[in-house]
């Protein structure tokens, strides 16, 4: 009995505050402005598009992109702090990827610590001067090697 008293008491609470909520919402309607029938556009109002109209229009000049090598946007995605040269933090956080990948059933028989020292040895072989962080001169040396490009085989 008491859960029929309380839903009859919480089905009167949501249908008072539904009436406050509309009643509310046709005051702030009865407070608006009228529409202005002289601001409606009618089709001789709308703007031509013919091209003596727009023969001095110029529009702003596009963007210029700066011509970067293949090897500078590889050097650019591994450079996160943009200093010019990229610590081995810098080179180990873009691995993670890859050792999914590697990783293809997922049951982890590839450790990360196996494909990490890869990684720091890559590292440590490119990094000639062992100053930890690698210039764009010593990352160059770890760019894959170019896959060959496929012969065409059309008919001439």
């Amino acid at each position: 009995m008491n859960r029929f008293l309380l839903g009859g008491l919480a089905a009167l609470v949501m249908v008072g505050i539904g009436l406050f909520w509309l009643q509310g919402r046709a005051e702030v309607e009865k407070g608006a402005p009228p529409p202005d029938p002289a601001a409606s556009h009618g089709p001789a109002d709308l703007p031509s598009a013919s091209a003596a109209d727009i023969t001095g229009l110029v529009g702003p000049a596009p963007p210029e992109a700066t011509e970067l090598t293949r090897e500078q946007r590889r050097f650019g995605r591994y450079d996160r702090d943009r200093d010019g040269r990229i610590s081995r933090n810098e080179m180990l956080s873009t691995r993670a990827d890859a050792f999914r990948k590697l990783d293809k059933d997922g049951n982890n028989l590839l450790t990360f610590e196996e494909w990490a020292v890869a990684t720091a040895d890559k590292f440590g072989q490119a990094d000639i001067n062992h100053d930890q962080y690698l210039t764009a001169a010593e990352f160059r040396t770890t760019a894959p090697p170019p896959k060959p490009k496929p012969k065409c085989s059309c008919a001439r």
